[in-house]
């Protein structure tokens, strides 16, 4: 049975515009993205399809190409167009933060962090700059790695600091393998560049760490 042949409030878009889009399921919101089905399934059929055989809305735009094609009805014209939803997210997200605006507290400096970190496979350093009064100066990669490491000394931080004319700022990095604890290296480079910093006149605020789960105040845990 098509989709057009349910009751109007079963049907994903009469229910969004009725209900609003929160009070549709991942398979729902899905659906409509995926706009048309295929023989013998409707788009929520080849939804439903997609997450369970991936594990979820995460992991399905996590895939790369290769392996997204192999799920029925995902082609390369929908593959580009659920990434570039993704991104036109992303992107939305990150004009929460935008220049010359006040950092409130550790959440806009996570929530920034962790729209630019996470689902990578590589690790990736990021330092957000800061002046005196904490307002937002800019976002800045300052180097990326393997799956496992990333290369960087405090001197990349102090650099681009400096670029920044920046008072102060926040590091963050994430772990693709999921580890949410802070490694003995991740501990060693985060004084390293505290005490470069504090050389300059400058302040390391926090280092967030992008992982499983929320992210990681490497401040907070005492370090």
């Amino acid at each position: 049975m098509s989709i057009k042949s349910w009751p109007s409030d079963s049907r994903p878009r009469e229910k969004l515009l009725e209900q609003g889009a929160q009070h549709l399921a991942d398979a729902e919101l899905l659906a409509l993205f995926i706009r048309t089905g295929q023989r013998g399934q409707s788009a929520l059929d080849l939804a439903r399809t997609w997450l369970a055989k991936t594990g979820g809305l995460r992991r399905l735009l996590q895939m790369s190409y290769p392996d997204a094609s192999a799920l029925p009805g995902l082609g390369l014209a929908r593959f580009a167009e659920l990434h570039a939803a993704k991104e036109l997210v992303r992107r939305a997200l990150g004009e929460e933060l935008q220049r010359g605006e006040t950092m409130r507290g550790f959440a806009d400096a996570a929530r920034l962090a962790q729209m630019h970190l996470r689902d990578l496979h590589t690790e990736v350093v990021l330092m957000m700059s800061f002046d005196a009064r904490l307002r937002f100066i800019a976002v800045d990669e300052l180097a990326r790695g393997s799956a496992h490491c990333v290369n960087i000394t405090p001197r990349h931080v102090v650099v681009k600091a400096l670029e920044r004319n920046a008072e102060g700022v926040v590091l963050a990095h994430n772990h693709p393998s999921g580890c949410k604890e802070p490694s003995q290296a991740d501990i060693a480079f985060t004084r390293q560049v505290r005490d470069a910093l504090s050389s300059m006149q400058m302040r390391l605020h926090d280092h967030i760490l992008i992982a499983d789960g929320p992210p990681v105040s490497i401040q907070a845990l005492g370090y």
